[in-house]
């Protein structure tokens, strides 16, 4: 299974970006064969994650969440896997970045950018849609690394659809190679 891990923006989302959000995964989905052989990963079921979440569940994805400390207790959708670590609302982002194969930021804040530095310093591939207004658009200025080791190459994007073809590129060269 590959499993890709997003970082989306936790407050009310614009209906532009839910819109774009649609158009992403409704790609992906068709080019992967219905999210075959993949596992979502999520901080929580609020903002834009309630967002990719209802749209995965409702193409029949599988979904983990990693929920906070303070909000393991809300109610989550019955057909998702919460997983309860007891941390806080940053530390909890280490165990879920560090469990991915493929990371996405699809616009977010302070939070996404922890987890972008997070699958930086993992050497996870990251995949990031830009132009959304959101402070995740900064990191193309440190694109396409953000120091000089290079771990690992920060791919930007400005449009959902060329994200979700490259991400379809991403997931098959993983599927491939995980079957030998």
């Amino acid at each position: 299974m590959i499993k890709i891990c997003f970082a989306a923006y936790s407050g009310d989302p614009k209906p532009k970006d839910r819109e774009d959000i649609k158009v992403f995964l409704e790609k992906l989905y068709k080019l992967t064969d219905g999210y075959r052989e993949i596992v979502f990963l999520l901080g929580g079921y609020w903002g834009l994650m309630r967002d990719i979440v209802d749209v995965i569940r409702e193409k029949g994805g599988q979904i983990i969440l990693f929920p906070p400390l303070d909000l393991e207790d809300l109610e989550y959708p019955h057909d998702v896997i919460v997983l309860k670590l007891g941390l806080s609302m940053r530390m909890r982002s280490i165990p879920m970045v560090r469990s991915s194969d493929i990371f996405i930021a699809l616009g977010g804040e302070a939070g996404s950018i922890l987890e972008i530095i997070t699958a930086y310093t993992e050497s996870k591939p990251i995949y990031i849609l830009t132009g959304k207004g959101y402070s995740t658009d900064k990191i193309g200025l440190l694109s396409p690394y953000i120091d000089r080791r290079r771990l690992t190459k920060i791919n930007i994007f400005d449009d959902p659809e060329t994200l979700a073809e490259e991400i379809g590129r991403a997931i098959k060269d993983l599927v491939r190679s995980s079957h030998g």
